[in-house]
């Protein structure tokens, strides 16, 4: 059961309040999230094609290019991002809980209207997260390796996990990896919602986004681990995996938000 709690501010501007959640707030946010999905596979399938094929086309041109090192920041890095591209799901969901029409050209009205400039101003930041990242990830990877290239992403795994400048970069990328990945939770985890939602604007839909994660630290750390997990498997075969799993994310986001903001 959830009861209402408010939140103390870290900005000036006041956030709405909130409610505890738990475990079985994520699993029914979750199982919402599916049944969202297989109402509007169609749509959601279409709206998100473009993010598998671009993981594909990144993959390929790193091959390429010899950029093999840059792979897995890249790929991980999606996770930075996915909340931004998971508008057009939010919205899905939002118009179906309404029993508006869930046709895909409405999915993108919130990039239409009042909203737009907030979003653009969260979507900044996050693309921000996501340029540093790239820039720390490869910045570990030249201090350990410096010029060193490798023929092909099997050498260079074999070199990562038999050696100790390998172990170093593993421990260290995951670690540097999971701070930016917090971050990006704290800043991002109910924010687009509420943005499309109420028109909320940017900072305080950051911070009440930022609120929710300060009271909420296992139930939402649990969300991000999830959130991670999901990709992974996503990503694993080829990104192609991703089209199942973004939009039940982003589905699911959507009714956490729900959960977890009052009314």
């Amino acid at each position: 059961m959830a009861y209402p709690h408010a939140a103390s501010t870290l900005l000036t501007a006041p956030h709405p309040n909130l409610r505890r959640i738990d475990l079985q707030d994520l699993r029914a946010a979750l199982k919402q999230g599916m049944d969202d999905f297989g109402a509007m596979p169609t749509h959601v399938l279409f709206l998100i094609a473009i993010y598998p094929v671009a993981g594909v086309l990144i993959a390929a041109a790193t091959f390429e290019g010899r950029l093999i090192p840059i792979l897995f920041p890249l790929a991980s890095g999606f996770a930075l991002i996915g909340p931004f591209a998971a508008i057009t799901l939010y919205e899905l969901s939002r118009r179906r809980e309404l029993g508006l029409d869930t046709s895909w050209v409405k999915a993108f009205t919130p990039l239409t209207n009042r909203s737009a400039k907030a979003i653009g101003m969260v979507g900044a930041v996050l693309l921000i997260l996501f340029v540093a990242w790239i820039i720390s990830a490869m910045g570990l990877y030249w201090a350990l390796f410096g010029e060193t290239r490798f023929a092909s992403m099997f050498a260079l795994a074999q070199e990562v996990v038999t050696t100790p400048r390998g172990w170093a970069l593993i421990v260290a990328g995951n670690l540097v990896g999971a701070a930016f990945s917090l971050l990006a939770l704290a800043i991002s985890a109910v924010t687009f919602p509420l943005i499309i939602d109420r028109g909320a604007d940017a900072a305080t839909a950051m911070e009440t986004s930022l609120a929710l994660v300060r009271e909420n630290p296992r139930t939402m750390l649990v969300w991000g681990l999830t959130i991670v997990g999901l990709l992974v498997v996503g990503m694993l075969p080829l990104f192609i995996g991703l089209a199942l799993v973004l939009p039940i994310l982003g589905h699911a986001t959507w009714h956490l938000y729900r959960r977890a903001v009052l009314p």
